[in-house]
């Protein structure tokens, strides 16, 4: 008689990305608990530091939220002083979201342990094995984007 965990199907692959992008987003919302943002504050944040002067529409598609929640999420940011608003001197009628001198200084405070938690993710691959998981990755949003 067969074992019954052998004969079990391996989870899929669309839900093993979730489990690891929850029990980052976790990880992640502890590390910057300390700056009063969230892990999603810090993915804009970090978006906007590779991409200054973004609108809300380009930062919400490569933050991974909803135009609505990108509001809401500047307007938070915006208030402690982190982002800020400016009109674009090529189209007056729509706003650029720019990272301030504040925003900068949180991303620097936490790269160091964010970077951590990255190593801590993959310390158990090669550094060939890493490069291979990045390419993996970005060939799977690719795929579906």
């Amino acid at each position: 008689m067969l074992d019954a965990q052998a004969t079990k199907a391996p989870p899929s692959l669309l839900y093993m990305v979730k489990q690891v992008e929850l029990v980052v987003r976790s990880h992640l919302d502890e590390l910057v608990r300390s700056s009063g943002i969230t892990a999603l504050q810090y993915t804009a944040l970090t978006v906007l530091e590779r991409h200054d002067g973004l609108s809300a529409a380009q930062l919400a598609r490569d933050s991974f939220v909803t135009a609505q929640s990108i509001a809401d999420l500047v307007r938070s940011l915006e208030g402690r002083g982190l982002v800020r608003r400016e009109r674009n001197p090529r189209n007056r009628r729509e706003l650029l979201i720019l990272l301030t001198d504040s925003g900068r200084e949180v991303l620097a405070r936490h790269a160091g342990p964010v970077r951590d938690l990255e190593e801590r993710m993959v310390r158990d691959l090669t550094v060939r094995q890493t490069e291979q998981f990045r390419q993996a990755l970005t060939k799977a949003w690719h795929a579906l984007s």
